[in-house]
């Protein structure tokens, strides 16, 4: 069975990973005030960020619309037998029910709601290409990996709740008070949605740091195959530091490091990293 694996933006994997797997990316519209712009092809997330500082508005986001995804699916059901498709999280985005909707209407199509986002996308994304790869069937690749969404831990911390806060994802004064005192909430997904967990206090770094440490604490339950380390833009001290803490808790086969899309960094903004990867 010829099988194609398609996500949306999103998912946050390099632009190597997407080369090297063949994955056909969908892209959101992110608008600046300027007009509709595509995620990781009219611009990405630093131009994102100078457009932000230059006009003071938070740029907002949209959904890939249903013909968009009916034009990709069409295209590609011509040369596959089936397509495989993950969307961020229905709880957060129109995404999954519009491409559900196409689905139908192309057929051969399996849609999967990641119940997630970023690289908690990624992971399964990439699982279903080895999957494909090895064989499977696409309805069983996609039975597989609805189970398999639900051992993934995904979480950020951020370095400023103004974005969140513009975002109406977390309140003024929530966020008056943790700039005040220097705080950088550990922002986890559950259930398909976002939650704050710990609030931790000192430089991005030193939260970091210990944001991992805490995540690790448990490498008894972790499966140890892959680990993404996504950031909204950091420096490369940070990035070190965060590979050698995941690097001294855990015996990981694959450290991955990669930037997140203007989709996530438009919500989080710059400062942002994560540890994503599955529980046994």
């Amino acid at each position: 069975m010829k099988i194609k694996v398609t996500a949306d933006s999103t998912c946050d994997l390099t632009p190597e990973l997407i080369e090297r797997y063949g994955i056909t990316i969908t892209p959101l519209r992110v608008n600046c005030g300027e007009g509709d712009m595509r995620d990781g092809v009219d611009i990405d997330p630093d131009g994102l960020y100078e457009k932000i500082r230059a006009t003071g508005r938070l740029a907002t986001t949209a959904a890939v619309n249903v013909q968009e995804y009916v034009d990709v699916f069409t295209a590609l059901r011509e040369s596959y037998d089936a397509v495989i498709h993950f969307t961020i999280s229905a709880e957060m985005s129109a995404c999954c029910q519009n491409a559900r909707i196409a689905a139908e209407e192309v057929g051969g199509v399996y849609v999967v709601d990641s119940r997630s986002l970023s690289t908690g996308i990624g992971h399964l994304v990439l699982d279903a290409c080895d999957m494909a790869a090895a064989g499977m069937d696409a309805a069983d690749i996609h039975a597989a990996l609805e189970a398999k969404r639900e051992k993934l831990d995904v979480s950020f911390v951020v370095d400023t709740l103004e974005y969140l806060r513009k975002g109406g994802r977390c309140s003024a004064l929530a966020a008056m008070g943790a700039n005040l005192l220097r705080l950088h909430p550990c922002i986890f997904v559950k259930d398909g949605v976002m939650g704050v967990g710990k609030k931790y206090r000192g430089s991005l770094k030193e939260c970091v740091c210990a944001y991992i440490k805490d995540r690790l604490a448990d490498p008894e339950t972790v499966d140890a195959g892959r680990i993404f380390i996504t950031d909204s833009g950091v420096s490369e001290d940070i990035r070190a530091a965060a590979e050698e803490q995941v690097r001294a808790l855990a015996p990981f086969q694959q450290v991955i490091h990669t930037r997140a899309g203007c989709t996530v960094s438009c919500h989080c903004g710059p400062g942002t990293l994560g540890i994503l990867f599955y529980r046994k």
